[in-house]
């Protein structure tokens, strides 16, 4: 089928797809990053196989509250970023509304990476790990439903969620999934506790907040953090705090290497790790102390990197 458009009973219009295969990068606001590769990996005006409708014209379908239907399996980065209202492609920088993507399929890797609002429906299974979501009760039979973790910090809970508990100002993530970009954006005076390990950026572009992982981290953790604080009570992969800007960045364990990686400012509290200039190691501050004190962490085990 090469593409469809119609209206649903609630009169959200509708555009169906049924691909050639899981292809990946169906409604990715970054188009996989467009801005490093310009168009080598993924070009927006270009036709998703098998279908009539471009990348470009599914993004700009859910920016207007329209909902996407995946006739089939759906690839890598489903969803990659819903609701960032991208500053590269002529937005704010902030978060907008979207809509709707259902799956009829399965969902391979990183379906909700940095994502910050709108609604995932899926019919097959998802594979871990899965990015900024959690699941909510479904209000479709037979059909899982995600929600970006952000926007229910942020916006409210609008659907009673699936193995996580929720508490004034805290969300408490208990759910055996693996997850990246755990906290995007995050913009308010909230908690988010995981327990279990996570993946790739957790904390990417936080401006306010804590997200506390009770494990180990993967790559970039605390990426573009730009306010508030990661703490994670467990290892680091590499590249932890690249590219880091202001807020906390605690590791109860190693950091990794190429530790503040092109760091802008923000400070890293870590027991052990390899910083890369302009990240060196100093002298923990009376500040530093309370900090690690009030997170529950032992201040004389730990490092200062700035």
């Amino acid at each position: 089928m090469f593409g469809f458009l119609g209206r649903r009973r609630d009169e959200r219009e509708v555009i169906e797809i049924e691909p050639d295969g899981p292809v990946d990068c169906i409604a990715d606001f970054t188009y996989n990053f467009y801005w490093q590769h310009r168009g080598e990996k993924l070009d927006p005006d270009e036709r998703i196989p098998g279908t009539s409708h471009t990348f470009r014209e599914v993004v700009e379908h859910l920016k207007d509250g329209g909902e996407v239907i995946v006739r089939g399996d759906a690839g890598h980065r489903l969803a990659s970023s819903m609701g960032a209202d991208l500053a590269y492609f002529g937005g704010g920088g902030g978060v907008m509304d979207a809509g709707v993507v259902t799956v009829e399929g399965d969902v391979d890797t990183r379906m909700g990476i940095s994502m910050v609002s709108g609604t995932i429906y899926v019919k097959g299974e998802v594979r871990d790990p899965i990015g900024n979501i959690i699941e909510v009760r479904s209000d479709r039979r037979g059909y899982k439903k995600f929600m970006s973790v952000t926007d229910i910090l942020m916006n409210g809970l609008r659907a009673e969620p699936v193995n996580v508990t929720l508490e004034p100002g805290r969300m408490v993530i208990d759910d055996g999934h693996v997850r990246d970009t755990l906290g995007a954006r995050l913009d308010a005076d909230v908690e988010i506790i995981h327990h279990g390990n996570v993946d790739l950026s957790t904390g990417i572009l936080m401006r306010r907040g804590t997200v506390r992982i009770m494990g180990d981290a993967g790559k970039n953790t605390g990426a573009l953090l730009s306010g508030g604080t990661v703490i994670i009570q467990g290892d680091c992969d590499d590249f932890s705090g690249i590219d880091m800007r202001d807020g906390y960045l605690m590791v109860d364990g190693d950091a990794g290497k190429f530790l503040g990686a092109q760091r802008r400012g923000g400070v890293i509290l870590a027991r052990r790790g390899k910083p890369v200039p302009p990240t060196s190691e100093s002298d923990l501050t009376e500040d530093d102390r309370r900090v690690l004190m009030e997170a529950g962490l032992r201040p004389h085990l730990f490092r200062k990197f700035s």
